[in-house]
């Protein structure tokens, strides 16, 4: 019991890490989508014919 009372701290930290990065690649990836979708917009506009 002496190891999982050691080992316990590490494992916690270690899940808090990994949700932590997961959560700011998500963050990352939707900034990234929403970007990509108003420059296709903006696109969009700038072409349009009788302006």
């Amino acid at each position: 019991m002496e190891y999982v009372a050691v080992i316990l701290p590490s494992l916690g930290v270690g899940v808090l890490f990994y949700f932590a990065m997961k959560a700011i690649f998500n963050a990352d990836r939707s900034e990234r989508d929403a970007l990509a979708r108003a420059e296709r917009e903006a696109e969009q506009k700038r072409d349009l014919p009788g302006q």
